[in-house]
């Protein structure tokens, strides 16, 4: 059984768009579950009114992308789905986007087999996504190239946007860490369970991330910097990731935020923005239920 969890807030126009091209999948989820994060304009009316298909799982208060993903991953992990197909709210997958993923595994032919399966994600110029890169296994190059062979690439980390988790990932790994709120919960989560498990990306497997610009942590120049700089010290600090991969993740975290800087031309807000990140990725996290 395969549920589809979209976590949604606030943006009625693509949650429709999203949960049309569910409808439209050749292969269909065999249940929908729409997270709405406290949305304040009218979309859990909207679910319950026009998508009699779509169950709501409705939080009582905005827990981010982080704690939506959680809840949902809980609740179908708690009834009884095999695999649940993880989206935000502007993801459109195309027709045979969930079709190809569960493909995959019978296609491995001896390869290990997958607790994870990632689609290709596109932007609207169908360039791939560069908010959605998935990191790749670097370290068995036999792997590396037998996996090519099969249809698949091997990966050690991957967000979110169309993401396919097999139940014992939970049984054995647990739900993403709620605290995360927004940002680089997916690629904590993924690398926890790729650090023991397998995961795959599915390049026939398609999916449209319908975001206004192709945009990254660095190019979102906002406050939400903040996360990104907070949650890679989290990641630091935690086990997902081993002691010679924390080196690389290390210097992403000065690349970005050197580009975060210079971006912004090192304003005194960007600054303040970069030194809270760090400062309260350093303080013990918080616990949320």
């Amino acid at each position: 059984m395969v549920f589809a969890i979209v976590v949604t807030y606030n943006r009625k126009a693509l949650l429709q768009e999203c949960l049309a091209a569910l409808g439209a999948q050749t292969r269909a989820p065999d249940r929908v579950i729409v997270v709405d994060n406290a949305s304040t304009d009218g979309t859990a009316d909207l679910v319950r009114d026009e998508h009699p298909e779509a169950e709501l799982l409705a939080m009582r208060e905005n827990q981010g992308g982080a704690g939506g993903f959680h809840e949902g991953l809980k609740a179908a992990h708690a009834a009884g789905a095999e695999w649940i197909w993880l989206m935000d709210d502007d993801t459109i997958p195309t027709p045979d986007a969930l079709a190809q993923l569960l493909r995959a595994p019978a296609a491995m032919d001896g390869l290990p087999s997958p607790a994870l399966l990632a689609s290709k994600v596109v932007w609207t110029d169908g360039s791939l996504h560069p908010m959605n890169y998935p990191g790749f296994r670097r370290d068995d190059p036999e792997l590396f190239v037998t996996s090519c062979e099969r249809g698949v690439l091997p990966m050690r980390a991957a967000t979110f946007v169309s993401l396919l988790v097999h139940r014992s990932a939970i049984d054995d790994h647990g739900l993403p860490l709620k605290h995360f709120f927004i940002w680089s919960d997916d690629i904590e989560y993924t690398a926890r369970i790729t650090r023991h498990r397998a995961g795959y990306l599915v390049p026939d497997s398609v999916v449209l991330h319908k975001t206004k610009t192709a945009y990254t942590a660095v190019t979102d120049t906002g406050g939400r910097f903040y996360y990104h700089v907070r949650n890679t010290v989290y990641m630091l600090r935690g086990g997902s990731w081993a002691s010679e991969e924390k080196l690389s993740l290390a210097w992403f975290l000065l690349c970005t935020t050197t580009a975060y800087l210079r971006n912004n031309h090192f304003r005194r807000e960007s600054r303040a923005t970069v030194a809270r990140g760090l400062r309260d990725g350093a303080r013990p996290a918080p616990r949320i239920a």
